[in-house]
């Protein structure tokens, strides 16, 4: 350690004393030093402040050539690091925000929020991208941002972030596109981006993705299919139904324990209109719900459902009203891990797409039992 305060001596030596070529030169010989040897993470940190205090002294030319230098670099000191990764020019930062491994997702996060959109345009090129950081991508990043993380096969989201991504790939056909060629989207996120896709955009899904066309032109319509086998053709069960949940609902009565009350007596029609009256959405919406087992959790979570009222909603949408133990174990923990602002989220995207979504499915099928 007195070896490492020599150095750090004769380096405050250049700074305070030297010239702009000298501190250049100190610079250069202390990162060769660095790159060149092999130091444990103390004796590493010391470079960092040697090298720290050099790159404060010198041009902003000197430091972005650091900055490539040390960007590709897996010993490069973290805290000269995080320091460049923070510098106003994006010359400097860029490097080391796209390409250094020794920057964390928190510094990641706040060069992000503090930032500018130069530099997060260079945070989405990195070659692996953890969901925290790319949930701040999208938030604040513009169109240039958003559209490069989006293509970035590192990039990890989590449903928030894909969802996010689909709000605002509405006017947007080539964000649009880049979501719908993602390997890793939710099934469920790729029906809400294939709901809100142009016709030109799905087109051209199914021309570059020809093993998800079929999932593009049966999306809704597998779904009613099944729901109609299900339920069959409309009844005045529905209209019984319609008339008697209504009614409770307007005295303040329809709450959770009656969609579980509901459930557990097997009365899907009372079921279904009571949960598209606490959710606001169309009746054949919730159908699909309830034939969807994710989407019945997400409904569930959004609504801020007991496992136990969910657990009855999933036997009552099952085949025959039967699910595996070992499947209700893994919607149990899927349901646990749920966010409820993600779900919040999903069930806000339905509410504001209640109308478009309501004309999709056959009218046929069931009345259209729409919220007084």
């Amino acid at each position: 350690m007195n070896l490492s305060k020599s150095f750090l001596q004769q380096l405050d030596e250049a700074v305070q004393q030297g010239s702009a070529e000298s501190r250049e030169n100190a610079l250069r010989y202390a990162t060769d030093m660095l790159i060149i040897g092999r130091y444990s993470e103390d004796e590493t940190w010391v470079f960092g402040e040697a090298i720290g205090r050099l790159a404060d002294a010198i041009e902003v030319a000197a430091r972005a050539r650091l900055a490539r230098q040390l960007a590709k670099t897996t010993c490069a000191p973290a805290n000269i690091v995080k320091k460049l990764a923070f510098d106003d020019s994006i010359d400097v930062a860029g490097p080391v925000l796209e390409d250094s491994e020794r920057l964390d997702p928190a510094t990641l996060v706040g060069a992000i929020r503090t930032k500018s959109q130069q530099h997060q345009l260079a945070i989405s090129k990195r070659k692996s991208i953890p969901t925290e950081v790319t949930d701040e991508l999208v938030t604040r990043g513009d169109h240039e941002v958003i559209t490069s993380v989006a293509s970035n096969k590192g990039a990890c989201f989590s449903d928030f972030g894909f969802l996010h991504m689909i709000k605002r790939s509405g006017n947007d056909s080539i964000l649009a596109e880049t979501l719908g060629l993602r390997k890793d989207i939710p099934r469920l996120m790729f029906q809400q981006l294939i709901a809100k896709a142009s016709v030109d955009v799905k087109h051209k899904l199914e021309r570059e993705r020809p093993d998800l066309a079929a999932q593009i032109h049966s999306s809704i319509t597998e779904v009613a299919g099944a729901l109609h086998s299900k339920f069959g053709p409309a009844t005045s069960r529905y209209f019984v139904a319609k008339r008697m949940v209504t009614a409770r609902h307007q005295l303040g009565q329809l709450n959770e324990g009656s969609i579980l009350e509901y459930a557990r007596d097997q009365k899907i029609e009372e079921a279904t209109v009571g949960l598209s009256l606490l959710c606001s959405l169309p009746v054949n919406v919730v159908e699909r719900a309830l034939a969807d087992r994710e989407m019945t959790l997400i409904l569930a979570k959004a609504r801020d459902f007991k496992w136990e009222t969910t657990m009855s909603l999933l036997f009552l949408g099952a085949k025959d009203h039967r699910i595996r133990e070992s499947d209700l174990d893994n919607l149990r923990e899927e349901f646990t891990r749920l966010g409820s602002r993600t779900s919040q989220d999903v069930l806000d995207f339905y509410q504001a797409r209640r109308h478009a979504l309501s004309g999709e499915l056959d009218a046929d099928r069931l009345p259209r039992l729409r919220i007084q």
